[in-house]
């Protein structure tokens, strides 16, 4: 069998290499032409014949080893046991396949066997049929006299496993196999001498490409290693299985590598792919050296997905994990532009330059386009916003001319109607609401609070005519409900008090529901009205069928909306008309209509140049002047007031000594004030900057800030009364719709830390002539008929001594188209004196009581009974607090407040209509409160209002916590 074999191998490679003669005959004759005779040799012909004498060869070459191998590979069959104890002979040559069921069925025939020798033969069967069992070998041996080979424990797998190997190879490898190389396995061979295929080579012939060319001398260079070297190498260790590439390829003949090929042979078809991409990346960034672990290596080759991702980072960083000298190939292969020095490199910055542009390219189209897509977008809806805008425009436009429309034919009948609807019973709807900007608005602290300092509205009731619905713009509770019904049950009439209850029936207090939904926005009363449907329903319900009018505060176009839901008249002026003229510039052009003394100055200065040269222009024609008030328009309450001395100016001493040289008539001439004039021009700049103040630093702490105001909302410029007493009053009318003009109330006014601000007043005035006052306020109040003004408008003038003359001067300074503080005192205070105050003769006239004991003997009653027989008038004086601030009496509830102040002596006497009354304006806060004193002189007022000052004061302070008050007020 052994000669059998070794004809069969020497066949084969007989038969190879005549193969390999014919292949090179074919390559030879293919390059050669000639022609013989005239003739063209027929190569395709020869090549033909060649084909087919190859093609028969290799068929019978095949016939051949397919019988020999049949005879030769099939191993004995297993006698029985009785045979194996009889040392049976294993003959040298087995039958064929067909005869192996003729061999099952003698081995069923033994018979007799005990148990114990069918287990024996049962274990030695299972022993048989693991070849990887160490006592294999010699059961073979002792039973049927075959010798083994000494093989390692992979032996037993090396044929599937070396098939494993090819399957395992890219499917284009082993595809594309052409012919299969056998050689000799000398462990095989040992012993029986039996020689069979060992292994795989495959190869790949070289087309037309190159890349093909390189790919096929890759896979040969990595083909397996020759058996018949492997026992020389078997000894290797397995921690000496590195080796190097350089240049990025493998050196099939290198020691290392070879030690490597030969461990891992049985595996060599896994290794292989990774080999080849290894080495590809090593070329395609120029790595000049590379240390390969071969056990990483062999690990990386096991995982089914090393090959994820191919060419990505992951990819990149799974391969050079194999590397022993990761860190330095790590580094190369990250160097910016080191892909473009190895090979293909060209290529690679070719495609990535193209990659580059073309992605440049379509970024700057795609964001052209978004671009594009944002502004047609926009576009869009800006158009939307602003066809929408203009819609709803239009419509409030519209809304707003109805309700104005309304305002004027409901004006048209309260003209009409006045006279009767002040003699009939009737309902006033008191909105105090303070229709200022919304910049004004937000910088106003305790806005809601600001808004209630006017509860004395309420003593309306004190005609009985008079029905009153007053909506507060603060939630008041309980406390504060009962104190002014209790407050508005003092009134008296013909001896005898009104009940409580009647004063309740005819006053309501009402609080607008969307007062918590906009808790935030600081809104005025009016807005806040609108949007309180509720709120209106319900005005509507307690006005209905009577004689109604509604009186606001500081106009807004709102209060025409909420006129016009209510269906009243509103007894003011339009909220156009009211902006105009409630500036300090609209305010002296009445002034000047109705031919009233003003202070020396100019209105409508919006422009830096402007006020410089107007400034100097009026100090050089009043030279009297020692002080200047820049006044804001908008602004109110003393807040948008600045002042500059004169006496801070360098050439004031030499101003006044050029005007000494001059009478009066001469200096009125230009060419004596240019001296004057051009250096005031010169040194106003400079002089305001440095020396001009606000008067409210807490809302306008610099004169760049106030100016910047100033400018932007336009101001007057004018001057301070020339004198060094000074007395300020205010003097409240009511133009009636019908065309007369009412004077409701006048007093002088009391200032609070500074000069140019109020904290109060007392009533009657006595610094100026009734009659000279009287005839004023009516010019005052005819121009502003004549400018469809109506409703309440507030008066401020200053009176003086002239120095020159010593005539006293009445300048009217201010003019507010609104119900003013101090009328909602006047009306608290009358309320609790049942007094009248009388302004053609400046006098309050108080009726007092006067009881007195009967004769004996009268027919009327008992005798010694007290009686009431008359009133006495007395004139008394008070003076009204509106608003007065001290953050500690927050930490007081209102009855631990009038505890404290009937402990210190602080009250009320209905009998001598003297003393103390306060105006509550919230429940929450309680920071803020008003206060009335009456006295009957003016000195004993001023003193009892400074001592009710100190004492609470006293009271609700600690030497620690003072606390922020404005209690200081100067008579």
């Amino acid at each position: 069998m052994a000669d059998i074999l070794k004809h069969s191998d020497e066949l084969g490679n007989v038969l190879v290499q005549v193969q390999d003669d014919l292949r090179q005959l074919k390559r030879s004759l293919g390059r050669i032409t000639f022609q013989e005779k005239g003739e063209s040799v027929d190569l395709q012909a020869l090549d033909t014949a060649i084909r087919r004498t190859e093609s028969g060869i290799r068929r019978r070459a095949e016939q051949y080893q397919k019988t020999v191998n049949r005879q030769v590979l099939i191993l004995p069959s297993i006698e029985d046991l009785e045979k194996k104890k009889a040392d049976v002979q294993i003959p040298k040559w087995r039958p064929p396949l067909e005869s192996i069921p003729h061999m099952h069925h003698q081995r069923g025939q033994s018979v007799g066997a005990s148990p114990g020798e069918k287990h024996k033969a049962a274990l030695a069967m299972r022993l048989l049929y693991n070849p990887v069992h160490p006592k294999n070998r010699t059961l073979m041996h002792q039973n049927y006299g075959i010798q083994l080979p000494g093989l390692r424990k992979r032996s037993a797998t090396i044929v599937k496993l070396k098939m494993f190997s090819l399957l395992a190879l890219p499917e284009k490898t082993w595809r594309g196999q052409r012919e299969v190389i056998w050689g000799k396995d000398p462990d095989l061979s040992h012993g029986h001498g039996r020689e069979r295929p060992s292994t795989w080579t495959i190869h790949t012939p070289p087309t037309s490409a190159s890349s093909k060319s390189s790919e096929h001398r890759q896979m040969t260079r990595l083909a397996p290693l020759n058996p018949q070297c492997l026992p020389a190498l078997a000894s290797i260790s397995i921690s000496k299985l590195s080796f190097t590439i350089l240049e990025g390829h493998i050196n099939p003949m290198a020691p290392d590598f070879c030690r490597f090929k030969q461990h891992y042979c049985l595996c060599w078809g896994l290794l292989v792919e990774v080999l080849l991409g290894l080495e590809s990346l090593l070329r395609q960034y120029a790595v000049p050296i590379a240390r390969v672990n071969g056990e990483r290596l062999v690990q990386l080759s096991g995982d089914l997905n090393w090959a994820v991702g191919r060419g990505g980072v992951s990819w990149l960083e799974r391969l050079l994990s194999a590397m022993e000298n990761r860190e330095e190939v790590w580094d190369l292969v990250y160097r910016p532009g080191q892909r473009y020095r190895g090979e293909g490199g060209t290529e690679a910055a070719a495609v990535r330059i193209q990659s580059c542009w073309r992605r440049h390219r379509a970024r700057n189209a795609y964001l052209r386009h978004r671009h594009r897509k944002w502004a047609a977008g926009t576009i869009a809806i800006s158009w939307l916003m602003h066809a929408q805008l203009g819609r709803v425009r239009k419509s409030l436009q519209e809304s707003r001319r109805i309700h104005l429309d309304n305002y004027r034919i409901r004006g048209q009948y309260l003209s009409a109607n006045w006279k009767h609807i002040q003699a009939s019973r009737r309902t006033i709807i008191h909105i105090p609401s303070l229709g200022y900007s919304q910049l004004q608005r937000f910088s106003l602290k305790g806005f809601d609070i600001l808004q209630n300092v006017q509860m004395g509205r309420l003593c309306d009731v004190r005609d009985e005519n008079v029905q009153v619905i007053y909506v507060s713009p603060v939630r008041l509770g309980d406390d504060v409900f009962q104190y002014y019904t209790r407050l508005l049950g003092l009134q008296q009439r013909g001896g005898a008090r009104t009940t409580q209850a009647s004063c309740t029936k005819r006053f309501t207090i009402l609080t607008p529901d969307a007062l918590e939904d906009f808790p935030t926005h600081n809104m005025c009363l009016s807005t806040l009205l609108k949007y309180s449907p509720r709120t209106l329903r319900r005005i509507r319900n307690l006005i209905q069928g009577q004689h109604a009018y509604m009186v606001g505060g500081v106009a807004h176009l709102d209060d025409l909306a909420v006129a016009d839901e209510l269906g009243v008249p509103l007894l003011g002026p339009e909220p156009a008309v009211a902006r105009l003229y409630s500036t300090k510039s609209g305010g002296r052009r009445i002034f000047t209509g109705a031919g009233v003394t003003v202070p020396p100055g100019q209105w409508d200065i919006y422009s830096l140049q402007q006020l410089h040269e107007t400034l100097a222009q009026l100090m050089t024609d009043h030279m009297e002047v020692r002080r200047w008030l820049f006044k804001m328009d908008s602004e109110m309450g003393g807040r948008g007031t600045a002042y500059c001395d004169v006496s801070h100016l360098n050439c004031s001493t030499w101003a006044q000594q050029e005007y000494s040289h001059h009478s009066p008539e001469c200096w009125r001439k230009a060419w004596a004030q240019e001296p004057v004039l051009m250096k005031y021009v010169e040194e106003v700049p400079e002089w305001l900057s440095s020396y001009a103040q606000p008067v409210k630093t807490s809302c306008y702490p610099t004169w760049a800030c106030f100016l910047d105001t100033f400018l932007r909302q336009g101001g007057v410029v004018e001057g301070y009364p020339p004198s060094d007493s000074v007395t300020c009053l205010t003097v409240d009318l009511l133009l009636q719709p019908d065309g007369e003009v009412t004077v409701l109330s006048c007093g002088d006014q009391l200032h609070g830390p500074s000069e140019l601000e109020t904290a109060g007043s007392s009533v009657p005035q006595t610094s100026v002539c009734p009659d000279a006052l009287h005839t004023l306020c009516l010019r005052v109040g005819q121009a502003c008929l004549q400018r469809h003004i109506t409703g309440h408008v507030s008066i401020d003038l200053a009176t003086f001594l002239d120095p020159r003359t010593l005539e006293q001067q009445v300048w009217a300074v201010d003019l507010d188209l609104s119900y003013s503080n101090q009328l909602a005192m006047t009306q608290l205070m009358l309320m609790v004196t049942g007094g009248s105050l009388d302004c053609r003769t400046s006098r309050l006239e108080v009726a007092l009581a006067k009881p007195f004991l009967l004769q004996k003997g009268s027919k009327d009653t008992a005798v010694g009974f007290p009686l009431v027989s008359h009133f006495s008038v007395a004139s008394h004086y008070a003076v009204l607090g509106s608003r007065l601030l001290h953050t500690n009496l927050s930490m007081v509830h209102y009855s631990v407040f009038f505890q404290m102040c009937k402990a210190q002596g602080i009250g009320f006497d209905i009998k001598e209509k003297q003393g103390t009354v306060f105006v509550l304006h919230d429940s929450c806060e309680r920071y803020s409160l008003g206060m009335v004193t009456v006295s009957d002189d003016l000195q004993g007022a001023l003193m009892t209002f400074a001592r009710n000052l100190s004492v609470i004061h006293q009271e609700v302070s600690a030497p620690n916590m003072q606390g922020e008050t404005n209690f200081k007020v100067r008579c």
